[in-house]
């Protein structure tokens, strides 16, 4: 098989997949800890610094699939779906908004770990994943749109913003969208995050414990949890036309 179809294929089938990708870094950031000897009196003020960039991130996917038409920017993950080519908001500066996104997120996870070696694994196994996943959805997006396509892929970056070329989105911002979409995204960064703390307070102290920082993160991620899916499936008060 040709290359470009193998990676093509390849990129279909990991794309279905992608929600996963957490957990293959999860044990190399768990023997990252558990063999850490020395403890840092910086390591609350890096802890906080890795939730900023992973908040980043999700502050980025809020953003971009605020603003994103129905059809579009989705947690599908059957296959690639495109009702139209979204071109304008954080689509005129970056071509995979999401997908940097997603990056952050996991840049600020995988350096919870305080390990260069796990740090840089980390982010070679998301490039060598994403990079198939951005191929296939590409590709897909060629043989849809066409020359539309192509005129935008020609000026806009795939994956690092080009931020002089910002214009505004066509539909305003739906903090219903954003929320509908997003609330599972947030959690998971929360219990992530909680999670890692404690394991380290065990591994380096033999103490479990949740600190009162990390407790209220989760509290306040579990409620918005919760109450976005009741509201998703017992009302229709999260539900927008096009949206």
């Amino acid at each position: 098989m040709p290359l470009k179809e193998e990676f093509e294929r390849a990129g279909s089938k990991l794309f279905r997949w992608r929600s996963y990708l957490p957990l293959l870094i999860l044990p190399l950031i768990i023997i990252s800890l558990w063999s850490r000897e020395i403890e840092s009196p910086l390591d609350d003020i890096w802890d906080g610094l890795c939730l900023l960039i992973s908040l980043a991130g999700i502050t980025l996917r809020i953003l971009t699939v605020g603003c994103a038409p129905g059809g579009t920017s989705g947690r599908n993950t059957r296959k690639q779906k495109a009702a139209e080519l979204n071109i304008s908001g954080m689509y005129s500066i970056v071509r995979h908004p999401v997908y940097f996104g997603n990056f952050l997120i996991w840049l600020g996870m995988s350096m919870f770990s305080k390990s260069a070696w796990c740090i840089l694994v980390s982010l070679l196994v998301f490039w060598l994943y994403y990079e198939r996943i951005m191929f296939a959805e590409e590709e897909f997006l060629r043989k849809k749109f066409g020359d539309k396509y192509l005129k935008w892929a020609e000026k806009t970056p795939a994956f690092i913003p080009r931020f002089r070329h910002w214009q505004p989105p066509s539909l305003k911002f739906s903090i219903k969208s954003a929320l509908s979409r997003e609330h599972t995204t947030f959690f998971i960064i929360s219990f992530y995050f909680v999670f890692m703390d404690s394991f380290e307070d065990i591994a380096q102290d033999s103490v479990f414990g949740i600190d009162a920082f990390w407790a209220v993160l989760l509290i306040m991620a579990t409620f918005v949890y919760i109450s976005t899916r009741f509201l998703r499936k017992k009302t229709n008060l999260l539900k927008e036309d096009n949206r």
